[in-house]
């Protein structure tokens, strides 16, 4: 227990360093797409930039509005943040001595749960810029988790395990991307939902919310809510790598996908909120179908054989 507890807080520790240089390498790789520099003034080559947006947001006075409902307000940053940095107890490390037998399950139960967050945040600030957000957000996360599933359970069929451990080691010698390639595709896009990014940014919209749910918070919760958002990406990047490259290329893949997801939100502006509901329920759950009942006959096949 105190190996699986000494294990568990390095990760904890390096991933919120992560978090604080992918908010570096984020505006890094936007000034490059827009053709300009990005930070480059608070310590070398702005490496201090992150420590200094830190402490900026987390001395600043946070107020407090008569019509906020304070409690759940307070409390909704905090439990983002707390479902985001559970979840790297799946992390399939060997210097981790806890193995998740039903990881596969953890994983969903705890990214499903992970939406109330936005749907407090929004309800808790009394406005209707921050309700409207969260409307958005429940319903755009409840639509892709569907095609979530959907792809868990292709690839839960092809190896017969819900432990993360088995899954990756199942791909010692080959990966399942290169069988599923359509499905990383679309589990990629839908990873871009869940974590409310670029070109699905619906629960953030500028334009028609003025950053939607989390438009009232300031101060220290703001800072908790992006640090969710970036450990979820981080999050994403590495379940992604585990379930469709396995062990062979896990850092190499997780970098990638961490900047693919950075690149994205250069690259594409935001969709129409009609053309996000119509690409999930139109295109990816039939073609996630599609890839179970493939995996089924491929099984039946060889069992009969």
């Amino acid at each position: 227990m105190f190996f699986w507890f000494i294990s568990y807080l390095l990760i904890l520790v390096m991933v919120l360093v992560s978090v604080a240089f992918i908010t570096l390498l984020e505006r890094k790789v936007l000034g490059y797409i827009q053709i300009r520099k990005g930070p480059n003034k608070v310590g070398i080559l702005g490496l201090f930039q992150p420590f200094s947006d830190a402490i900026k947001l987390f001395i600043k006075e946070l107020a407090s509005l008569e019509t906020y409902n304070l409690y759940p307000f307070l409390f909704s940053p905090i439990f983002g943040l707390s479902m985001a940095l559970i979840l790297w107890m799946l992390y399939p490390s060997m210097f981790n001595f806890m193995d998740l037998k039903w990881g596969v399950l953890f994983f969903l139960c705890c990214s499903s749960v992970s939406v109330y967050s936005i749907l407090i945040a929004g309800w808790a600030s009394n406005s209707k810029y921050a309700i409207l957000g969260a409307y958005r957000g429940v319903a755009q996360t409840v639509s892709y988790e569907v095609s979530f599933a959907l792809i868990l359970f292709s690839i839960l069929l092809l190896v017969s395990s819900f432990s993360l451990k088995e899954i990756n080691n199942y791909q010692l010698f080959s990966s399942i991307g290169l069988f599923m390639l359509p499905l990383l595709v679309v589990w990629f896009s839908s990873c871009l939902a869940e974590t409310n990014r670029t070109p699905f940014d619906f629960t953030e919209g500028e334009s028609e919310l003025v950053s939607g749910f989390n438009v009232e918070y300031m101060s220290a919760g703001f800072a908790l809510i992006f640090m969710a958002e970036y450990a979820n990406i981080i999050l994403m990047s590495m379940i992604t790598s585990v379930l469709f490259f396995g062990p062979s290329f896990i850092v190499f893949s997780v970098l990638v996908f961490s900047f693919l997801f950075l690149w994205v939100r250069g690259s594409y502006p935001r969709f129409r909120y009609d053309k996000l509901m119509g690409l999930a329920w139109k295109s990816y759950l039939p073609l996630a179908l599609n890839y179970i009942l493939i995996i089924l006959a491929m099984k039946m096949i060889l069992i009969f054989c």
